[in-house]
């Protein structure tokens, strides 16, 4: 947007927007009986950021998402994220990860000796999508692999 264009915008957009601004504040969650879990931190008309916390054996299967690009950050302990094939795309400790686009099959798990916690950010193709457009590959890992979240860390 340009400096023209932001004066165009009407200060009840501007309030409206304002108004809709949400904190979070995350705490890593101690009592869950599946192999993994997520905590929705927020969400906006285009963006949805969670955290997953997996314990060992909590990996998916390969799936991919039609609705959304995600962006993947380690927090603690290691995953390894694998493609078609189970072609490794990378294997990453904390404040390291990757973006997978839209339409890219992937799958992941966690490698490490201590829980994982991956930041996961997804931007949305469409405003206020009901869902990512989750979409199996292969077989379910996990019976409860892909559930919506479950915790919320909204303040």
């Amino acid at each position: 947007m340009t400096s023209a264009q932001s004066s165009t915008v009407s200060e009840e957009t501007h309030r409206a927007a304002e108004a809709a601004i949400k904190r979070y504040s995350y705490k890593t969650p101690t009592a869950f009986e599946r192999k993994k879990t997520s905590v929705l931190l927020g969400k906006g008309e285009y963006v949805r950021g969670m955290i997953q916390v997996v314990k060992e054996g909590g990996e998916n299967n390969l799936h991919y998402h039609a609705n959304v690009d995600g962006f993947w950050m380690v927090l603690k302990g290691r995953a390894k994220f694998y493609g078609p094939g189970d072609a490794l795309l990378g294997e990453f400790g904390p404040q390291e990860g990757l973006v997978i686009p839209r339409f890219a099959r992937y799958w992941f798990e966690s490698t490490g000796d201590e829980q994982l916690e991956i930041l996961l950010v997804q931007a949305f193709s469409q405003p206020n999508a009901p869902n990512s457009g989750r979409t199996d590959s292969a077989p379910r890992k996990l019976a409860d692999a892909g559930a919506s979240p479950h915790l919320s860390a909204e303040v």
